[in-house]
């Protein structure tokens, strides 16, 4: 059957306890995958770029410099929930992604797919190596990925059903993904140019986009008129961002990563034909655009490779429909055969990805093997013990030093360790200026005696008055990570060599 007569399986009758049955699967399949994470997400720490969240979330506002509101506020909401329970601070992540293989699935049912599409569908997103890493932290981008596959979902929908009112439920989404991640911008252009470049472009024409366009710009507005306030500082945060990793050459291998970091290798035909499907379908042709857009300005922007991997699951499920009806069309040998042999390596692949991103075991070999493949899972190892060191290091001072102590910090991770672990230790609040904690600003009085974590020698010489070293930073694992290798040395130093209002306008830093 041809994808030129607009996948006409989508006109396929609904039976509904079939459509039960498979739901079942869908949810199985997800529940599978949020099981294994919420055996597994309370090994280890947290990550540096949860701490940042965390520190965020106990400061909240309409916006930080590194990212919208949306994820400070699901783990501000967390907090009050589950205090420092990793699992539970990490629940929302697990539940986007289970929600990710489910709507993927539907997805593929809406296409016109049957059980065996919908499946199919389902686990290449389940056990795509990007999606089973979004489940193991909270991060902007788990949710990010949410919304570009349920918006996706909702077009299908409309361009299905042809009713116009989807496009409430795609505006909601469209404003509450730019309160989530900018990247949502990205995949705006796409869904612009999906309309006007196919025969969606007869909404224009209709009241619910408009309707729908309005919503997000709604929903967006407090962050914007927040951006506005504070000179767009998140643009800035970007560009300087955007410049450093692409002269730490993050941004290379942009195209081969498609094929193995957004999804398996073993699907990636699948999505191929997915997109074919959907150029091919007048129908349909819109979700192409909502690719290839996308793609196209990552690649001339030069993105890095995770990007663009919530675009994926849309193509799969059209893909998974496509292979469906051509492996139905052989006769029964060939058809078990492939069936058998690709469901065999996409599981096979998945264990292997699964063993490199999800901290399995808390010892012995799966550990070191996941610590050895995984960069982020090292830098979850030793914030505990740099809050302990510090703490130890002030419990040493003299008391009239002890009580005008202040911490200063040099990144991101090293303030959340201190804001969110340093309170156990009744340490104050980190002095940092990196991203939005510098508008946090300093102590009033400031402190005179300061204990500097994150800098060299000479930094700390350069910056403040009559230092020494006072300990080490590292991990008694012997993991190697950014803290033990570029931050070994922590230090006692005065005030600094500047005024407090003249160092702090210099202290400002992205990161």
């Amino acid at each position: 059957m041809s994808v030129t007569q607009d996948v006409r399986a989508d006109m396929r009758p609904t039976h509904r306890q079939s459509d039960n049955k498979d739901t079942f699967a869908l949810v199985g399949i997800a529940g599978a995958i949020a099981l294994l994470h919420l055996l597994t997400n309370g090994r280890y720490g947290f990550h540096r770029d949860e701490l940042q969240v965390l520190a965020d979330a106990r400061h909240m506002d309409w916006g930080f410099v590194p990212y919208p509101p949306f994820t400070p506020l699901m783990e501000r909401i967390g907090l009050s929930l589950f205090g420092l329970s990793m699992v539970g601070l990490r629940l929302f992540s697990v539940i986007a992604q289970a929600l990710v293989v489910i709507y993927s699935g539907l997805a593929a049912r809406e296409l016109g797919g049957g059980r065996l599409a919908q499946v199919t569908a389902a686990l290449c997103v389940a056990v795509a190596p990007l999606a089973l890493f979004e489940g193991t932290e909270f991060q902007y981008t788990t949710f990010d990925y949410l919304w570009w596959v349920l918006i996706a979902y909702f077009v299908i929908r409309l361009l299905k059903s042809e009713d116009p009112r989807w496009w409430l439920a795609i505006g909601t989404l469209i404003g509450i993904g730019f309160e989530t991640k900018y990247t949502m911008g990205f995949y705006t252009c796409g869904i612009v140019g999906g309309v006007l470049l196919t025969q969606a472009r007869r909404y224009l024409l209709s009241k619910w986009l408009w309707a729908g366009v309005a919503l997000s710009v709604l929903i967006f507005l407090p962050n914007l008129i927040w951006q506005m306030k504070h000179d767009f500082i998140s643009l800035h945060f970007l560009q300087h961002i955007h410049k450093r990793d692409v002269g730490e050459g993050r941004a290379d291998g942009f195209l081969l990563q498609q094929l193995w970091l957004c999804t398996q290798a073993v699907s990636v035909p699948l999505w191929i034909a997915g997109l074919i499907g959907y150029l091919r379908s007048p129908r349909y042709r819109m979700l192409a655009w909502m690719y290839l857009i996308p793609l196209a300005l990552f690649i001339v922007g030069k993105g890095r490779s995770y990007y663009l991997g919530a675009a994926y699951p849309m193509l799969l499920a059209m893909g998974a429909v496509m292979a469906e009806r051509w492996i139905s069309s052989l006769s029964t040998a060939p058809r078990l055969a492939l069936k058998y042999a690709f469901f065999i390596l996409l599981l096979a692949g998945g264990t292997v990805m699964t063993a490199i991103l999800i901290p399995l075991a808390s010892t012995g070999p799966l550990k070191q093997f996941a610590l050895k493949n995984n960069g982020d899972l090292r830098e979850e190892i030793g914030w505990d013990e740099l809050v302990k060191n510090v703490a130890q290091i002030r419990d040493s001072l003299p008391p009239d030093q002890r009580e005008h102590v202040g911490i200063v910090v040099r990144n991101y991770g090293e303030a959340g360790a201190i804001e969110i672990l340093g309170p156990q230790y009744g340490l104050p609040r980190p002095i940092s200026g990196t991203n939005s904690a510098w508008y946090r600003g300093y102590p009033d009085p400031p402190p005179t005696t300061l204990i500097v974590v994150g800098t060299t020698r000479e930094g700390a010489d350069m910056r403040y008055t009559g230092c020494r070293l006072a300990g080490h930073n590292g991990n008694s694992q012997g993991v190697e990570n950014e803290e033990s290798r570029d931050h070994p040395d922590i230090f006692v130093c005065g005030p600094p060599k500047l005024p407090w209002p003249q160092y702090w306008k210099d202290f400002q830093a992205f990161g």
